[in-house]
């Protein structure tokens, strides 16, 4: 496998020294990622496609582009990827098409060939599909034996609109999947989010989907609002900064919820995933060396051990971690940098929801504010 590393400036794709020498003509896999001002730009898909002519193309639109141990804004970071005993298959769908993105996630596993199938790579529209949905209607076609990792678009800190393209000028609403085959490659990955928990545990006594209502059956905007204090007059931005712990019924594990938007007329709270009646809350708030130390983690968890590296890690963090970072959002960059040695080609993209399976294993999760990584090893 041979990796090499883009940025696109003044309309030429410019290589980062790091990467590894490949034949341009012949490369199998390109991911882009980049800001909505670049991605939307008429044309962009035929500069990427020009210089990468047999490749199939993936792009999406971030929250911010990881472009080795940087983090950049307002451009757009490519990874051309040649595997030598590696085939890939990728399919996509719109979510318009559908009646749901349950249904819409369905659709695209079932264009994936299970024959061989090793591991699965997902970039989704981040605005009109609903994450929880595309993860369960995934795991009912894909084998749980294939790890399934990847991410939702993103559009800064806006929250307006996202765009994908697959071969072609990315849209709003695509969802893509990549199926990778063969018995020469091993993909490992590793997901941790670093943030504190305060408060007592609360139940969900009223929600739909990923619309929260009620909490032991008191409004839970107003609670969230208290707990917040000072914070709470710059709703609904500080959600960013205060997501929820949630454990789902019939889960062992919780996962990180990030509140997309508050309802001031219907005193609701919209998160970014579902949250079922029943489910057990808990508020959370930021820690900056342990967002930084929980990526360092997830770095290792990818490792199959210390003395081998992988060829190149793909990192999806969250929205939520770079406003929190600020100007600090490198720091978590650097620290995978370091874990890997150095030696191991980074690029990636923060979003609007990571996907992967818990560190134990198990189906496929949607996440938020969480460092994800997925490292790739080719023999």
């Amino acid at each position: 496998m041979q990796t090499s590393l883009y940025r696109l400036i003044d309309n030429n794709l410019v290589s980062h020294s790091v990467g590894k020498p490949v034949d341009e003509t012949t490369i199998n896999l390109v991911l882009g990622f980049g800001a909505k001002s670049v991605l939307q730009k008429e044309g962009i898909y035929k500069i990427i496609q020009a210089k990468f002519p047999a490749a199939q193309i993936a792009l999406c639109t971030t929250a911010g582009e990881i472009y080795q141990d940087e983090v950049f804004d307002n451009s757009l970071i490519v990874t051309a990827i040649q595997f030598d005993h590696t085939n890939i298959r990728t399919s996509s769908v719109n979510i318009k098409d559908y009646q749901s993105s349950y249904a819409a996630a369905i659709g695209l596993a079932k264009k994936i060939a299970p024959e061989d199938l090793v591991y699965v790579l997902i970039i989704s529209d981040g605005s009109l599909v609903n994450g929880s949905e595309l993860v369960k209607g995934l795991t009912t076609q894909i084998d749980r034996k294939v790890l399934i990792t990847g991410g939702l678009a993103g559009d800064g800190a806006n929250f307006d609109s996202t765009l994908v393209g697959l071969n072609k000028q990315p849209e709003q609403g695509e969802m893509i999947a990549i199926g990778f085959y063969g018995s020469k490659l091993k993909v490992t990955h590793g997901s941790q989010g670093g943030w504190d928990i305060f408060g007592l545990e609360k139940t969900v006594t009223n929600s739909s989907g990923n619309v929260l209502v009620e909490l032991e059956e008191q409004n839970a905007l107003e609670l969230y609002k208290k707990y917040l204090g000072e914070q709470a007059k710059n709703l609904p931005s500080s959600a960013l900064l205060f997501p929820l712990s949630v454990t789902i019924p019939g889960a062992k594990k919780p996962v990180v919820r990030t509140i997309l938007s508050i309802n001031e007329e219907d005193k609701s709270m919209t998160f970014a995933g579902d949250i079922p009646v029943g489910s057990k809350v808990r508020f959370m708030k930021a820690n900056f060396d342990k967002l930084t130390m929980a990526a360092s983690e997830a770095a290792h968890h990818t490792m199959m051990d210390e003395n081998t590296k992988p060829g190149f890690s793909l990192l999806v963090s969250c929205v939520g971690r770079k406003l929190i970072l600020g100007a600090r959002t490198d720091e978590e960059v650097k620290a995978v940098s370091k874990s890997f040695d150095t030696k191991t080609i980074l690029a990636g993209f923060y979003s609007y929801g990571e996907i992967s399976p818990f560190n134990e294993g198990g189906s496929c999760q949607l996440h938020n504010q969480t460092m994800t990584i997925t490292s790739f090893y080719e023999s």
